[in-house]
């Protein structure tokens, strides 16, 4: 019998006032006729873990983890903030915008998912967690590149956000896109301080 196979990861959802703002920091890219793929306002969230493909009869067991791991967590105050690209300027594959805020108590909660999700056979990123919005993606190759320059001197009013929740989410490869889908939402303790 084959087990089906699902993509999944773990996300946050950002307040819809961060559409304005990437509006604005897209028209400060020069794109000097390079394709770049911009993020669809449905596919925006904070990714905290990728887990990858996963029997979906193991489903209900990573839920239950991943809220036993949450439980000791409260709500946390972020902003989105600045903006930058990996890997360099010169040459960028995904422009962001920057997240600050309660950030290592946010590393904190995604290395005790990554250690808890690891010895179920979804390993641990090897980097350090960066929390960070995408909002646009470039392929290469590609005979133009970008210049970012100005996306990344451009500056904008921080946007304040909870993380109160956190989405276990589906990811559905299609031609035009990936379409996302919440299984399952944990809500955080509300921080009273």
């Amino acid at each position: 019998m084959s087990e089906r196979l699902i993509r999944t990861f773990i996300s946050v959802p950002v307040p819809q006032s961060v559409f304005a703002v990437r509006n604005s920091l897209k028209e400060t890219v020069v794109t000097n006729g390079a394709k770049i793929k911009w993020i669809p306002n449905e596919n925006y969230h904070l990714t905290l873990k990728f887990i990858g493909d996963m029997p979906e009869d193991e489903v209900e067991k990573v839920n239950n983890i991943i809220r036993n791991t949450l439980s000791s967590f409260s709500s946390m105050n972020m902003q989105i903030s600045g903006s930058g690209c990996f890997p360099k300027k010169q040459r960028p594959r995904v422009l962001y915008m920057g997240i600050q805020g309660q950030v290592e108590l946010l590393q904190l909660m995604v290395k005790e998912l990554n250690d808890v999700l690891d010895p179920l056979g979804y390993p641990k990123e090897l980097d350090s967690y960066v929390p960070h919005l995408t909002i646009a993606r470039i392929s290469y190759p590609q005979k133009n590149t970008p210049d970012v320059t100005p996306f990344l001197e451009a500056e904008f009013d921080p946007i304040p956000f909870e993380i109160n929740k956190i989405h276990l989410m589906r990811s559905e490869l299609f031609f035009k896109g990936s379409v996302y889908t919440i299984l399952d939402t944990h809500f955080l303790t509300i921080n009273n301080v």
